[in-house]
Parts: C-alpha cells; structure tokens; sequence
C-alpha cells in the first residue's frame, strides 16, 4: 500500500494467518549493506542535531530580544517547535543506540545513548531493558510492555465519560502532555504488574538482579544533569531555563508520543492472546506513519516502523531502503497509514479505545480495537 488509507482501507484489518514468509526470507530481500552500521555516518547525525539545537538556541538568546511587538511572541512558539524536534530527533538517535544499531560496538553505543538520552531526561538503561522485552513479546496482550490495551471488562468507570467531545478533548490533551513521563514513572499504559512499577525504581518487576546496577547508574545520571540544569537557573534564571529548555524538552515529550502511540495504535491491526500470539505476527502488528517534511527531523523513525520490530539493527540511514525492499514480500500483512498525523491521533484516539474479539474470532485469541461503550 502506498499514500493515504481510504476509510474503506482503515478499517481493512490486517491478515491473522500464520505469515507466509519467514525472518530468514524477509533479510534475503534486504540488500546486505542495510544492515552495516557506520561509526562515522551514526556520529555525522548526531553532530548535525546537536548543531542545530545550538544554532537555534543561539538565535532565540541572541536576538528575540530584539524583535518587536508581535513578533517577539510568535518567534518563541517557532522556536519551541524547532528545538523540541531536533531533541525528538536526539531521542531517535539513542533509542537506535539500545537497539545497538549505532555502530558495532555496544560500549559506544550505550554511551553515546546514555547521554543523550540523559540530556531529555531519559533512564537510559532502564528504557532500554524494557523497550528490548516490547520488542520481544509486541502484540501480545499479556507480555508487551507499552500500548498494552484494555479489554472490553477491564475499562474503569470513568471511560464512559470521555467517551463525547469534551471527555475525548481531556484524554487527548492529557495523553500528550504526560503520557510519556506517566510511562515512565507509573507505568502507564504499560504491562500489569502485581507491585508498583517504574522505570526509575530498580526493584521494579521488569527488572532482574543483572539489571539492577544500571537502572541506578540512570538514575544517578538523571540526578546530575538535574543537578546541572539547578546550576544554570541560578546563573542564568528559572524563565530562561524554562523557555530555552523546558519548553522544547515538553513538546519532545509531546512528539514521542505522538509517534510511538501511532505506530502501535490502528484499528486495522490485532493483539493476540498466548494461544494465538507468535513472534512474526506480533512484530507485524505496527503501523507506518508519514509525517511529511518532519521524517527528517525523526530520521524516518514512523514511516519505517514495521521493519524496525523485524530487524531492530539496521541504521535509520538504511530503513527507508531496507524497508521498501521488503513490502513486496511482507503483502499485505504490511500496513501503512498516511492519514496526515493531525487527523489520524484524533481519530485514533477515539477510535481504539479497548479490544475485544469479534464474532468471527470468538474462539481464538485473537483481538481487535473498538470504541462502543
């Protein structure tokens, strides 16, 4: 499929069949240097996002000051869009780096990922432990660890409620303003534990004991740049931290999201139960997404999304190749929205609201979003 789903193609709901295809078929199709990683290529993007997050810092301190009434007020707004999807595009960088599909070497790439994911207030560790085990059970109602959705029963009493325009408006401000760090500390939207989970406790359930010491080694590094940044509001003041810094860090947030909510989100595509759920299909169970212009900030992270969960490896400077050589043979169990992104999270939302089986699958595990309460 290529361009924008009819309404027709979204609600076309993805095959549930065993793939016709194996992995080892799938990587015959990719040309073999998708998967080289290059040191010196990785390093090249993230000298460009750091440059331009200076360049666009130095502009909005050096000159907004200067700017007349009403474009002051317009100039910060530009600027914070600006900034936070260069620092989108950071996050992209280092979640690469956990996949270790920054370079061959994993030391480099855990330390290039600490960083940066350190500097937009990221466990990087503990984000990485967990995002390895999504990646490792995604599409499965009982073992993936993030979009896990609600079935039909388990909907609290409130859902109802938000279920209408100004309930809907409410859900969709709150996801985006704090759903990330709401994942992050609660575990929210998450896998069900049976005790309190956070990536920033590390005696949390989806750590094991080999995890634990680098969970805190994230922490500490969180507590230091948190450290960092006290030591610049008291040098440079607390609104200028928060308009040069805070602002963009939010509307990154906003944007991670956006996109992961989005490629996991869709209502042409299942979640399976232990009974029916295998590695392939679950992986297969993600939507790409165009966001235009803006794949170059998020170095093509959402319109390559389905062969990220097949080969986690491969460079985002290879995945637009890689992945057009595998549609031919993924067929139809490849999915592809390009419904502007401002349209579809809205209709997202509101439709895939739990899952439940339809009457044709009543007797396999096999689930589908709905939206009727």
């Amino acid at each position: 499929m290529s361009g924008a789903m009819t309404k027709t193609d979204q609600r076309r709901r993805a095959p549930v069949s065993k793939a016709p295809f194996t992995v080892g078929e799938l990587k015959k199709a990719i040309p073999p240097h998708c998967f080289q990683r290059s040191l010196v290529r990785s390093f090249y993007y993230v000298v460009k996002d750091i440059t331009l997050l200076y360049v666009f810092s130095y502009i909005a301190n050096t000159y907004f000051h200067l700017l007349p009434y009403p474009y002051y007020y317009l100039a910060w707004p530009i600027y914070w869009i600006a900034q936070g999807s260069v620092l989108t595009g950071i996050w992209v960088i280092a979640h690469e780096c956990t996949h270790h599909g920054f370079s061959n070497y994993q030391w480099v790439d855990d330390t290039v990922g600490f960083i940066l994911y350190t500097i937009i207030f990221v466990p990087y560790f503990s984000w990485k432990y967990s995002h390895r085990r999504h990646h490792s059970n995604a599409g499965s109602l009982e073992y993936d660890e993030v979009y896990v959705p609600r079935l039909k029963s388990e909907l609290r009493w409130f859902s109802k409620y938000l279920n209408n325009l100004p309930g809907r408006v409410y859900a969709f401000i709150t996801t985006l303003n704090v759903g990330w760090q709401s994942y992050l500390s609660f575990n929210a939207s998450g896998r069900q534990y049976d005790k309190f989970t956070s990536h920033y406790n590390p005696y949390s359930p989806m750590y094991n004991d080999r995890e634990r010491l680098a969970v805190y080694i994230s922490d500490l590094g969180l507590l230091a740049f948190a450290y960092v940044l006290y030591r610049i509001a008291l040098a440079q003041g607390l609104v200028w931290l928060v308009c040069m810094y805070g602002v963009p860090l939010q509307v990154q947030n906003m944007l991670v999201v956006l996109l992961t909510l989005l490629n996991h989100t869709h209502a042409s595509v299942p979640h399976y139960d232990s009974s029916e759920w295998d590695w392939i299909r679950g992986a297969l169970c993600t939507v790409d997404r165009d966001f235009g212009v803006l794949n170059l900030f998020f170095h093509d992270v959402t319109n390559t999304h389905v062969l990220h969960h097949l080969f986690t490896t491969i460079p985002h400077y290879h995945a637009v190749e890689a992945t057009k050589a595998v549609k031919p043979l993924l067929g139809e169990y490849y999915q592809f929205d390009g419904t502007p992104f401002y349209k579809a999270i809205w209709r997202d939302l509101n439709d895939c609201i739990y899952v439940e089986k339809l009457e044709e699958y009543k007797d396999r595990g096999i689930f589908w979003y709905n939206n009727k309460l």
